[in-house]
């Protein structure tokens, strides 16, 4: 009787779950097309850009959005972004674009990518707006395109320079008693470095210096031309800190102006010829969506954006990572798929596993082996293994703040037996058939034999990922090698080494792999596909929700040094190519 009650709650809880969930899926479709009826643009309307928002270029998605009224903060992806301002430039619902300019959560490369689509809009003769009750220097990159930037007068606009901080961990294990057994190719690649230093090496300060000051100079140079300032006096601001309030901003012309949120919308309403306190129509991006005319083709013949974002992992991975299951599967298809007549590799990787990323990589040279072109756009980083699934592309386009190169490779396997005894009390024996079958192990110091194999598959590894870029790039070993070493490098520099082709974003890479495949009429489509709504239940959204509060409670210092502590913990040995991108650009 125990087991029939048993198995009938169970039944009954099972049948209860399913109902709630077809209903809550019936209601977000209602809710969505309820929406799409009522939304229409009105005369007079203002695009809300907000650089506080993540562009990422995979779109993401909350199947619980509509239900719950929150569909405004699920952003666009990055490319469809730069279509809507570029639909905007000709609506003539839209009359100007406000963007709020406090923080911009965004790399240097996408933020480039929304400035130049800003400046785009602007040949309109549409105004631009920007306001934040602080500016911060990121944001100010993008904000500085707008016709007045806006502060709050008891606000602050940051202007002192960049520097770069790294998150080392050496102290922390030695404490803790584990030994990281650490192995790697390439004197530049510093992806070990915060397990074996307390600081940064010599040559990681060299590489770092040059590629942050190539970030600096950008900004440097793009603000002059914008605000007609001269760079060397731009400079002389940030060295000396002499922006240390907004009366000081707004003296030197970084800024137009000092006014209250109130006193911007103001101005706004002038600028719509609206009566003083009539309700500006603002619209976000998610809301403009919904009714832009992006042009949408018909046609059979189809140009595929590939959108590889995320760390890359072998085997299965999440939906923020790049699985070579996943693409594996995803890229074969693509190959037979007669109506697909290019591909664009959109990556935005910091690398991974070494492996994954030849998977990757020879299903692209059989895609283009099959006439097929493959182009590839690189976005904030496409380094080690991002570079790696990039480089025997036909065309590789960067944005010059790109951060690519790492051609490196390393592998950690950590010793934690002293911890586990020391700190736990818990002791590991075994039985082994040889004396080599439980290696490598993380629960035992590795001897010197086992160390000299490992270290020999890790140069192994290195020299296919140069030979892979000297073919893919029609270079010399030797040259790779030169420029090689773990070296990360901006995607200005990248194209003066050869490594990147042309500096453009996605629509240029786009434009391009139209010109080699030789179509006409073509329509994009975009994959990763987007997930079912029950698979975005069941799998995705407990994922994305428990990463979500980790990173909301812990904040993204304390989550980066959680996920590299796991990385270390759950390594065993498998050789990476992976750049070190856990850290803050100030």
């Amino acid at each position: 009787m125990k087991s029939f009650f048993k198995s009938f709650f169970a039944s009954l809880l099972a049948i209860f779950t399913f109902f709630l969930i077809l209903f809550l899926f019936f209601f977000a479709v209602a809710s969505a097309l309820m929406e799409e009826e009522k939304t229409e643009l009105a005369k007079k309307s203002v695009l809300v850009i907000d650089l506080s928002k993540s562009f990422d270029d995979k779109q993401k998605e909350d199947p619980f959005a509509e239900i719950t009224g929150k569909s405004d903060d699920v952003m666009p992806s990055l490319s469809t972004t730069i279509q809507l301002i570029n639909a905007a430039k000709s609506d003539s619902s839209i009359n100007g674009i406000y963007l709020r300019s406090a923080t911009n959560v965004n790399g240097y490369a996408t933020s480039n990518e929304l400035r130049n689509a800003l400046i785009s809009f602007k040949q309109s003769k549409k105004f631009i707006i920007a306001y934040g009750d602080y500016i911060t220097q990121k944001a100010y990159y993008v904000a500085n395109v707008s016709d007045k930037i806006y502060c709050h007068p008891k606000g602050l606009v940051e202007w002192q320079g960049m520097s770069v901080e790294y998150m080392f961990f050496k102290n922390l294990i030695d404490k803790l008693e584990i030994k990281p057994q650490i192995f790697y190719a390439g004197k530049f690649k510093s992806a070990t470095e915060p397990f074996r230093e307390s600081q940064m090496t010599e040559a990681n300060k060299v590489q770092t210096t040059v590629w942050l000051n190539d970030l600096y100079d950008d900004l440097i140079s793009t603000t002059s031309l914008s605000r007609r300032i001269n760079a060397d006096t731009l400079k002389a601001y940030a060295n000396n800190y002499e922006i240390a309030n907004t009366e000081k901003a707004l003296d030197v012309h970084l800024i137009d102006g000092l006014k209250y949120d109130d006193e911007v919308k103001s101005e706004i309403r002038k600028k719509l010829a609206i009566t003083d306190g009539k309700k500006i129509n603002f619209i976000s991006l998610s809301q403009y969506k919904k009714v832009a005319d992006l042009k949408i083709s018909f046609s059979s013949d189809k140009i595929a954006v590939v959108v590889a974002e995320g760390e890359i992992v072998y085997g299965k991975g999440n939906s923020d990572q790049v699985s070579s299951d996943e693409y594996l599967t995803l890229l074969r298809k693509l190959r037979n798929d007669n109506n697909i007549k290019g591909i664009v590799l959109r990556v935005n990787s910091p690398g991974g596993s070494s492996l994954a990323s030849e998977i990757i990589w020879r299903e692209i040279e059989l895609i283009k082996n099959q006439g097929k072109p493959v182009v590839v756009s690189m976005g904030d980083v496409a380094a080690s293994g991002g570079y790696y699934i990039s480089c025997n592309a036909n065309t590789i386009f960067a944005d010059s703040n790109t951060i690519t190169g790492s051609i490196g490779v390393f592998s950690i396997v950590p010793d934690v037996s002293t911890f586990m005894k020391n700190k736990l009390g818990v002791t590991f024996d075994r039985v082994k058939t040889g004396e080599f079958a439980d290696a490598p192990s993380v629960t035992r110091p590795m001897n010197d034999f086992e160390k000299n194999i490992m270290q020999s598959q890790v140069e192994r590894v290195y020299m296919d990922f140069k030979n892979r870029v000297a073919a893919g790039r029609n270079k010399t070993i030797e040259y790779v090698d030169s420029i090689a070493q773990g070296r990360v490098w901006t995607g200005s520099r990248a194209k003066q080494l050869g490594l990147v082709d042309k500096i453009g974003g996605l629509q240029e890479a786009i434009a391009e792999v139209v010109k080699l495949a030789r179509v006409n009429e073509y329509r994009i489509k975009t994959y990763p596909e987007s997930k079912s709504f029950i698979d975005q239940i069941l799998n995705q959204y407990p994922t994305d929700l428990t990463e979500t509060s980790l990173k909301k409670e812990l904040g993204m210092e304390l989550y980066s040094m959680m996920k590299r502590i796991q990385q270390l913990k759950t390594g065993k040995g498998e050789i990476q190519t992976r750049i070190p991108f856990e850290f803050s650009i100030h």
